[in-house]
């Protein structure tokens, strides 16, 4: 042990050594000249502190505490952390495959990724995790039950099932299998030929699978298009300009990204016409769409290319690099640069605190139930940059894309917001379907069901009057209709259902139901369309 010990401080010694000797022509003798005293600390800890301590933790620590002083994106990443993100960006992972959320302190189904272990295996939406590999899971983290389900292909994870309406759990083993998660989870052709394409996040296939699903909707009479953005927290950057540029002719700005040093800037322009440059577009946006999603919002709005409608995005103008380490296992995810888009404004909101940044590029977690709260108000931009897009039409600058259209989605009223928290719609269409392999969905719930939800959630301990559901009976229905829907027919069916609430949405299609043309979108905005003017 104490050999131990002396082998990590000597070789701390010697790495800062090594690193102040090659970079003391070139950084301040103030930074290097602190590494003693970083040692020292070190040692004195090490030595003295009232527990035992591991040398290697508290270099991990000094390490994540010197990258919080410089923005809440840049990040010391253990080789925990370092393979997590490769799974995001890669899209692709050694598991069971299942979307899990917390209900009650318990991992719980969202839904099985169709074709996975999960899948084949009749696991469902709704099934509770009772133990992991014979480990009790209460209490677990979506990301501490994520790790335990992970694991390399081919190895195997037994869980303890609990379904609604069973007693007894019973075990499944599973055997791990890489898993390719999708950057477009569904796309469809809603009423009156308006495509949907929920895009989730930028991994390094989001842009073939947007031009997959855009050929698909265009094969099944799309005659316009809404691409929702909302709660996206971004990815590749590449990515980003791969999508925009599927809506663009050839040869125009999608975004500029400049850092501390000349070698930092470029310049990224669209490489071939989109073959969709025709299609009427609406993109939809919120305070959780961040990073990657605000580079194609913003170059789509700036090029008069889309009418922008939804919330205030979140504001994350940074460019992020990762640097493997020495020893190939952890990495530094490093802020370099900012990005600008074809107007030349940033939209990086300085004041989004450390709580924020987990939206960062892919750490938002699956589950998400609300969007995170965002400082910027839709009206506050009298103090804000202007900028012109390519036909003159006035953009704000300095804190996320606002919204040509700002549109605040319906806030639910309490009682039905009182049963989506405590998820007594996901765990009665559990266990309401339970028996029901062949359960069907109409434009309603008959009375049979509405009855047997409400039985439900008394039992459930939810207090409330027959007056108080039949006042609320709108969205408490919609609500539960969209869990039969995913437990029927998937998550695809489920966002059917809840588009048909969504005032955003509804909003995009008032205006695409006027759009012949991509420029007659902006006649909502009471001004002439633009003439195919280019960015300069």
């Amino acid at each position: 042990m104490i050999r131990k010990r002396l082998v990590v401080v000597l070789l701390s010694v010697a790495l800062f050594g090594l690193g102040w000797w090659a970079g003391r022509g070139g950084a301040s003798s103030d930074l290097y000249g602190n590494l003693d005293l970083f040692v020292e600390v070190m040692n004195r800890v090490e030595q003295n502190y009232v527990d035992p301590v591991d040398p290697e933790r508290l270099i991990g620590g000094a390490l994540a505490g010197m990258m919080r002083e410089l923005d809440p994106y840049s990040q010391y990443l253990d080789a925990s952390e370092f393979g997590d993100l490769q799974s995001v960006t890669h899209g692709e992972f050694g598991g069971i495959g299942v979307v899990v959320s917390i209900r009650d302190g318990w991992p719980t189904v969202i839904s099985p990724i169709e074709g996975t272990p999960a899948w084949r295996a009749g696991l469902r939406s709704g099934d509770v995790f009772m133990r992991i590999d014979g480990v009790s899971a209460h209490g677990l983290t979506v990301d501490q039950a994520a790790r335990r389900l992970r694991g390399p292909a081919g190895t195997r994870v037994t869980v303890a099932v609990r379904r609604e309406g069973e007693r007894e759990s019973r075990d499944v083993t599973l055997e791990r299998e890489i898993i390719v998660t999708k950057s477009v989870p569904y796309a469809f052709v809603a009423d009156g030929g308006v495509g949907y394409l929920r895009l989730a996040n930028f991994s390094e296939k989001s842009g073939a699978e947007v031009r997959e699903a855009l050929e698909r909707l265009r094969a099944e009479g799309a005659r316009s298009l809404v691409l929702d953005l909302r709660l996206n927290p971004g990815g590749l950057l590449d990515q980003a300009v791969d999508v925009a540029e599927q809506f663009l002719p050839k040869g125009q700005l999608v975004v500029s990204v400049k850092g501390r040093t000349k070698a930092s800037e470029q310049r990224f322009l669209t490489q071939a016409g989109g073959a969709e440059e025709r299609l009427p577009l609406v993109v939809l946006v919120d305070e959780g769409s961040a990073s990657a999603s605000e580079i194609v919002a913003g170059a789509l709005q700036d090029l008069d290319r889309a009418l922008v409608i939804g919330r205030t995005s979140f504001g994350k103008g940074s460019v992020q690099s990762v640097y493997p380490l020495r020893d190939k296992r952890s990495a530094l995810k490093l802020t370099t640069a900012r990005y600008y888009t074809p107007s030349g404004r940033s939209i990086h909101k300085t004041s989004n605190d450390s709580l924020l940044a987990a939206l960062a590029d892919g750490a938002l977690p699956p589950d998400a139930d609300a969007a995170p709260p965002h400082a910027a108000a839709e009206h506050d931009t009298a103090q804000r940059p202007r900028y012109r897009t390519a036909s003159g039409r006035t953009v704000f600058g300095g804190g996320g894309i606002t919204p040509d259209l700002v549109v605040r989605p319906d806030s639910l009223p309490p009682l039905a917001l009182e049963i989506e928290r405590r998820g007594l719609n996901f765990r009665f269409a559990a266990r309401w379907l339970n028996g029901r392999p062949e359960g069907r969905l109409g434009p309603a719930l008959d009375e049979e069901t509405w009855r047997a939800f409400v039985s439900f959630a008394r039992g459930e301990g939810l207090e409330a009057s027959d007056a108080d559901f039949a006042a609320q009976r709108d969205p408490i229905e919609a609500g539960v209709r969209r869990e039969l829907a995913r437990r029927i027919a998937g998550d695809a069916a489920a966002a059917r259902v809840a588009l048909e609430r969504d005032t955003v949405f509804r909003r995009a299609v008032e205006v695409l139901a006027r759009a012949r043309a991509p420029r007659d979108v902006f006649s909502a905005l009471g001004v002439p369309g633009p003439e195919g003017r280019t960015a300069r």
